[in-house]
């Protein structure tokens, strides 16, 4: 599982990067734009076909008190590659808040099944390296949308493999059950996006424009609110930061066409939106 997943990135990059030269776009973000609805539309049909109607039954068959349970344990195990890469971006008040949070929901949350630590006041935080990477300075590339995977620019197409490596569920040993949890959590994953894929068919006259746009919206904002907070600055939610605070801060309806450039090496931060 874990060699097919590095081929499709490395199948993806390929292709995009051998059409840089030849393929024209209006969007200065979108440079790839021609290979990039292509692969859209090929993700679009495996997700018709085969993602949704098993999210969909998934949904219809569990009770919602285990679908929670089962997101909150993949969220649990999450979280110690958040905390890592809060740490790496200078959060340290963030990153320990993190490891608590895991050591109150693996023991008192039964394994992460429970979400206790939330209740407890310890707010949800979510990190990847390709945010680390922003962080530190590196700058998004082109937007390019790969294989299954979806919506990524260059720099978080190159950080994936390193978050493959940072999640814990990768190392459990019997391969029958970390390719079975694998699928469990990309079901459960876009089972809690029904709602959201479904307004989005429904609102949006151009879905890969909207998608794309939200998307380096999204991206950039969290990146330059992790500027801030590096160091402990002085705290202001972030897109996927839990809690009514976040929310208020990072409305989940994106503004089509906001976002007109590729991030600069400064990240600029347009309206926050939120998730693909």
């Amino acid at each position: 599982m874990k060699n097919a997943i590095q081929a499709v990135l490395a199948a993806g990059l390929a292709a995009a990067l051998s059409g840089c030269a030849t393929t024209d776009t209006k969007n200065p973000a979108d440079p790839l734009e021609g290979y990039n609805r292509a692969m859209f539309n090929v993700n679009d049909k495996i997700d018709r076909y085969a993602l949704k109607p098993a999210a969909t039954a998934y949904q219809k068959v569990l009770p919602g008190s285990v679908q929670t349970g089962i997101n909150n344990f993949f969220g649990n195990l999450g979280d110690v590659w958040t905390a890592v890469n809060n740490l790496l971006q200078g959060r340290g008040a963030d990153g320990v808040s993190d490891i608590m949070r895991f050591a109150v929901n693996s023991t008192l949350g039964l394994f992460g099944f429970l979400d206790i630590a939330s209740e407890a006041g310890l707010q949800k935080h979510k990190q990847d390296f390709g945010v680390t990477l922003g962080v530190w300075g590196v700058g998004s590339g082109p937007y390019l949308v790969l294989p299954f995977f979806g919506s990524s620019t260059i720099r978080d197409a190159a950080a994936l493999p390193v978050d493959f490596e940072g999640y814990p569920w990768q190392y459990v040993q019997r391969v029958d059950v970390r390719n079975t949890g694998t699928v469990v959590r990309i079901i459960d994953t876009r089972a809690s996006l029904l709602s959201a894929s479904n307004l989005l068919e429904e609102a949006a006259l151009d879905r890969y424009a909207f998608v794309r746009d939200a998307y380096l919206q999204r991206r950039a904002s969290k990146i330059s609110g992790s500027k801030e907070r590096g160091a402990d600055a002085q705290y202001r939610p972030l897109p996927d930061d839990s809690g009514p605070a976040s929310e208020a801060q990072n409305p989940p309806t994106p503004k089509p066409g906001a976002a007109s450039g590729a991030e600069s090496s400064q990240e600029p931060a347009p309206a926050p939106i939120d998730k693909p």
